[in-house]
């Protein structure tokens, strides 16, 4: 069936600028790290990317090691793009790619080295079935590279014309600042930064967030609702089926749902109800709430999913005492 999209899409989406660059992005983007590979049901994913998109979701993040398999989720986005993206549509997405982790044998197959960032981005450019990327990322920083060479690589790929802007992800303040500022005297602006960030896991606020407000660098956290435990999936102790937890390839372990965590989960689950919001609403929103996040990276695995987190725009503010109680709860057992 051929798609159409709607021609509403951009009514309701709130757009942020990243950073100080001319650049916008919608303020929930959609992330293909799970349910997009080979592993998952296609026309799942497709029709995913379909209703975002009809809903002002213009920014699509991968990697290269997103599936499982690895490069599978690139190929099914590519296939995607192809049946459905087709005329202009692609240059009203933002399309996102990176590389840093483990990709293939030998010493070239992961972290930071020139061969192995210009190696990665030519494989994703023929997955994706495009000519460019809109943002190429360092995935992770390595600590056997020099940093000048890993962002002397991201600087000849943007000029090379594959990538329009560059980022980093997963990079710790100190070695954040620095790539910056090499970026910077190279004469390419690093564009965003995605680092994990969620009501538990807090480590961006301990001081990368006031360096890229300082650099004018945007923010995209990823894993906002950690793994799904800022759902109402876990509320009861229970392991639905196809959650994460239950999955043997997911990235979060049965392990992580403790009492204390449990017990977390539920008490925020209250205040959430109170404002008119799921407990994944509500996690989104809190994230968002900061002027210095310029878009938030989800991860769903239905069409209902991504309807209940775009609900999230409909409510991104916080009274002192709901943040107050928020932290309290977030306190808990620490």
């Amino acid at each position: 069936m051929n798609y159409t999209p709607s021609l509403t899409r951009y009514d309701n989406m709130l757009y942020n600028r990243c950073g100080k660059s001319g650049l916008q992005l919608p303020a929930i983007s959609l992330g293909l790290w799970h349910n997009f590979g080979g592993v998952d049901v296609f026309e799942n994913g497709r029709q995913i990317i379909r209703s975002a998109f009809d809903n002002g979701i213009t920014h699509i993040d991968l990697a290269n090691n997103y599936g499982p398999p690895p490069g599978s989720a690139e190929e099914n986005f590519g296939a995607i793009l192809k049946k459905d993206f087709t005329g202009f549509l692609r240059d009203e997405l933002i399309i996102s790619s990176k590389a840093g982790y483990n990709m293939w044998p030998g010493p070239y197959g992961e972290w930071g080295s020139r061969k192995y960032l210009i190696s990665s981005l030519n494989q994703s450019l023929q997955r994706l079935q495009l000519d460019y990327v809109d943002i190429f990322y360092s995935h992770r920083p390595d600590p056997n590279t020099p940093l000048e060479e890993t962002m002397q690589a991201l600087h000849d790929i943007v000029k090379s014309g594959k990538a329009l802007y560059i980022g980093l992800s997963n990079y710790h303040e100190a070695e954040a600042k620095k790539a910056i500022e090499i970026l910077k005297n190279l004469g390419t602006t690093c564009l965003i930064h995605q680092p994990k960030y969620s009501m538990f896991e807090r480590w961006v606020e301990d001081g990368l967030l006031d360096i890229l407000e300082e650099y004018g660098v945007g923010c995209i956290p990823f894993s906002p609702l950690a793994q799904g435990l800022l759902t109402d999936k876990y509320l009861h102790g229970n392991i639905p089926q196809q959650s994460r937890a239950a999955k043997v390839h997911g990235a979060l372990q049965s392990s992580a749902i403790t009492p204390q965590v449990l017990a977390q989960i539920t008490a925020l689950n209250e205040i959430a109800k109170k404002r008119g919001q799921s407990l994944a609403q509500m996690a989104l929103s809190w994230i968002l709430r900061d002027n210095r996040i310029t878009t938030v990276l989800i991860g769903v695995s239905s069409v209902e999913q991504l309807h209940n987190n775009l609900s999230t725009l409909n409510n991104l503010k916080f009274d002192k005492e709901e943040l107050d109680a928020i932290e309290k709860i977030l306190a808990m057992n620490q």
